[in-house]
């Protein structure tokens, strides 16, 4: 069983419960501490097990979060194609909630930081240049 970090009990000990189940919490907030790190595999296996064996409200938002992180795996791997074309599905799952409420998390945002980190993987070849002190954490509002 895996310990949660300091930083996932500091989530833990800002935010009320955001699903009606405890493992659902716990697989979103373990997506976010991934994510936040730039384990971004690990972030998009957390929120994919989220997203395929519980029923969700709105199980777009979360894939398309898993979208997200996946696009900057692809990035962090230097695979082009495989970035634009899972930040591209993402932005489309994520337009319809830009100003939704669902999750307590700035969706803007991440769509805002998808799209400049999209245009910037289809302007440039060298994906090693890549400035990843650009790239936005996700934030519990």
């Amino acid at each position: 069983m895996m310990r949660l970090s300091p930083a996932c009990i500091k989530i833990w000990e800002t935010i009320k419960l955001i699903f009606d189940d405890f493992k659902k919490e716990d697989l979103f907030i373990k997506g976010l501490v991934e994510y936040n790190n730039k384990n971004f595999y690990d972030a998009h296996e957390f929120w994919e097990e989220l997203w395929s064996d519980y029923k969700l409200e709105q199980p777009n938002l979360i894939q398309g979060l898993i979208q997200v992180s996946v696009g900057y795996y692809h990035l962090s791997n230097l695979n082009k194609k495989g970035a634009i074309g899972l930040f591209t599905k993402a932005l489309k799952k994520l337009d319809p909630y830009v100003d939704s409420k669902l999750l307590p998390i700035d969706i803007a945002l991440i769509i805002e930081d998808a799209k400049k980190t999209l245009d910037w993987v289809e302007s440039n070849d060298d994906l090693k240049v890549f400035n990843w002190s650009s790239f936005k954490s996700i934030n519990i509002k």
